[in-house]
């Protein structure tokens, strides 16, 4: 369904917007945030993490893409910060909510959320949201759903680190200076050993790295807004993360293309007669 280009709402008529959704009603939500990313790297980088995610998908499955709003929310860490802008989580769930039901206006009745940027207190709330109001909406954030980053990076993923410097690399190499690229710092509150980091697996007495206050408020304790090492990345790394992790979202896509026709809402569809969570 693709012919090798990004199919963005706002570049396309109403009535082109309209034909779209009654042959393919899957639409895509980059979500991205206003946030410091270190001396060397833009205060956009997870817009254009999200919007660069986004093209690449649609270029490659021909799916509808959502404007992306440049401000997110972002965790009790994170507020204070020069130059973060963050929306309060009952802004965002509600933009979130308005932007997806504006859309099943159009005729779109499948939604995925791609963020990049550490917003769950938000997205997963404006999904059940959703949910109750019979909307089918994904959530997902590109690190978590990549998880074998570990075959690409020499170092977990954290903040405007080798994970989100080599993705800006690859995707808008002109916002990048590596000449200012520096190891950064970060101490948590509680024994790492606790705490899932970004994209990794989790293992018993485990905590997921937003499900508690487990940072310091980032104006008291980062020098240079930098949490890990931007020093090791690559343009390589950064293609790599890419071009893996959209073919899993492009997987995504397909499966729910195979099973559920365009004008089907998948929360009111029959069940099948077995099931395999059973």
């Amino acid at each position: 369904m693709s012919n090798g280009k990004a199919i963005w709402w706002q570049n396309l008529s109403a009535q082109e917007v309209l034909d779209h959704a009654k042959k393919d009603d899957i639409a895509i939500l980059p979500l991205g945030a206003i946030e410091q990313h270190g001396p060397h790297c833009p205060c956009g980088s997870d817009d254009f993490n999200a919007i660069g995610l986004a093209g690449k998908l649609s270029e490659k499955t021909g799916v509808m893409l959502l404007p992306c709003p440049m401000y997110g929310s972002h965790p009790a860490h994170h507020w204070g910060m020069p130059t973060n802008i963050p929306l309060r989580y009952e802004t965002h769930i509600a933009m979130i909510e308005d932007i997806i039901k504006g859309a099943t206006v159009a005729g779109f009745n499948k939604f995925i959320i791609i963020s990049a940027h550490g917003q769950v207190s938000s997205t997963i709330v404006a999904v059940h949201k959703l949910g109750i109001d019979g909307i089918f909406t994904i959530s997902l954030h590109w690190y978590d759903f990549l998880r074998d980053q570990k075959n690409i990076l020499e170092t977990g993923m954290w903040h405007a680190d080798e994970a989100e410097t080599s993705m800006a690399l690859y995707l808008y190499p002109e916002f990048v200076d590596m000449s200012k690229a520096a190891k950064g710092g970060g101490t948590p509150l509680v024994d790492p050993k606790f705490i899932i980091g970004p994209g990794l697996p989790a293992g018993p007495g485990m905590m997921y790295h937003f499900e508690g206050t487990f940072g310091r408020p980032e104006y008291k304790e980062l020098k240079n807004g930098i949490i890990g090492d931007a020093t090791l990345a690559t343009v390589e790394k950064g293609e790599k993360m890419v071009t893996t992790v959209v073919g899993y979202m492009a997987e995504l896509i397909e499966d729910i293309r195979t099973r559920y026709e365009p004008g089907v809402k998948p929360l009111e569809t029959e069940p099948p007669g077995d099931s395999p969570w059973a």
